[in-house]
């Protein structure tokens, strides 16, 4: 089958590869409909992620068709059509009886790589290196699926693919961001980044109470679909001091949640960007916290900063001083896609929220390298290219 392949820093490959096969009675085999590129996917492409192979097929978020299943599955079917989270878990440890799944202790079948550098081991992660499991990702014409029917979700009659897609990892993971803020009525939520996952934490931020939703980017388009899709306030952060703007819109008190949709890459106009920059590229430190160290200014005393911008190691500058003595509240982590799919294709059928907008461009897997170039480089107004294998 065809794949499009890590092969090295900045560099993929579409490659013919062996077809996937049942290792697992509780396997299935999908064939894939769409996969969608992933911002997350960028720490992989630029080298960030040190546990990538020659040859790894990437991709996470995607949905298709059933072709084959295992036989100790009892639900699932030939011909179901699914939305598959990324994340992969078992469903019977306690991590996944209390609802974080991405924390699963069966889920990564690398656990031991994971754990030498993070002390305990993450759930497993379609296509996103070996510490998250080493699974084959999604960007191919089929997938293995592990713990076949605690990861996929059949997609109700009415739901579109394009909108189906979404609930796999950026609707999951914008929500749980909302989520995790706690938010109650009347807050004001301040999202860093209005990407995939940022526009649905702010659509998120308004199905859980919040009174108002301010966008921070710096892309003009991004912003605009911020503001008609997700009814946010927004910032260009290129233009305005944005702890000066934030506190001008609220009152002089700050916004009550922040949410961090960015995470390791971050951008931030002056010297910072470059302090950061420099020292990311000489593995002084590995991730940079523009956006994490912005929002912990910028948070009310007593707020809540919700992390799900993925960061991966260690970081400088960090002013835990000011959280200490505003009294925050940090909540962070991996989506527990599990938890939320189903809820989420309730919203999506419902026609609370149609996640498809986000889809702007609709390639073959052949322009793979292509299309992850235009995602990088935010070029002909990219949010998010969805490959159909």
């Amino acid at each position: 089958m065809k794949a499009l392949c890590w092969v090295g820093t900045n560099k993929l490959s579409v490659e013919r590869i062996p077809d996937p096969e049942i290792l697992n009675p509780h396997d299935a085999i999908v064939r894939v409909g769409l996969s969608s590129v992933c911002g997350s996917d960028l720490h992989l492409l630029d080298g960030y992620v040190p546990t990538m192979r020659e040859g790894d097929v990437i991709g996470h978020e995607f949905m298709g068709e059933v072709v084959e299943v295992g036989p100790a599955l009892k639900k699932m079917k030939r011909g179901d059509r699914v939305v598959v989270g990324s994340v992969v878990a078992c469903g019977g440890c306690w991590f996944c009886d209390t609802g974080q799944y991405s924390l699963c202790d069966n889920g990564n079948a690398h656990a031991a790589v994971a754990e030498k550098a993070l002390g305990y081991p993450p759930a497993g992660i379609f296509g996103y290196s070996h510490a998250f499991g080493g699974y084959s990702g999604s960007h191919a014409q089929y997938i293995r699926v592990p713990f076949a029917e605690t990861g996929s979700f059949i997609i109700p009659d009415g739901v579109r693919d394009e909108s189906a897609l979404f609930c796999s990892d950026a609707f999951p993971t914008g929500f749980m961001a909302a989520d995790m803020c706690g938010i109650e009525p009347g807050d004001i939520v301040a999202v860093w980044g209005a990407g995939g996952v940022g526009q649905m934490a702010m659509q998120s931020a308004y199905l859980l109470g919040a009174s108002r939703v301010i966008a921070i980017d710096r892309f003009p388009e991004r912003l605009a679909l911020a503001r008609q899709h997700a009814r946010a306030e927004t910032l260009n952060y290129e233009e305005v001091d944005v702890l000066e703007a934030l506190k001008e819109m609220t009152g002089g008190r700050g916004p009550d949640r922040c949410i961090d949709a960015v995470g390791m890459e971050a951008h931030t106009p002056g010297a910072e960007h470059y302090y950061d920059l420099v020292k990311q590229q000489l593995r002084i430190e590995t991730d940079r916290p523009a956006v994490l160290r912005q929002a912990i200014m910028a948070c009310r005393k007593g707020g809540t900063l919700s992390i799900v911008g993925v960061y991966g190691g260690l970081i400088d500058k960090f002013p835990m001083g000011v959280a200490m003595n505003k009294g925050l509240t940090f909540r962070m982590g991996q989506m527990h896609a599990q938890k939320y799919i189903p809820r989420l294709l309730d919203y999506v059928q419902a026609g609370a929220v149609d996640p498809a907008y986000m889809l702007t461009h609709r390639w073959p897997l052949e322009r793979g390298p292509e299309g992850y170039d235009m995602f990088k480089h935010k070029t002909d107004k990219c949010v998010r290219v969805a490959f159909q294998p």
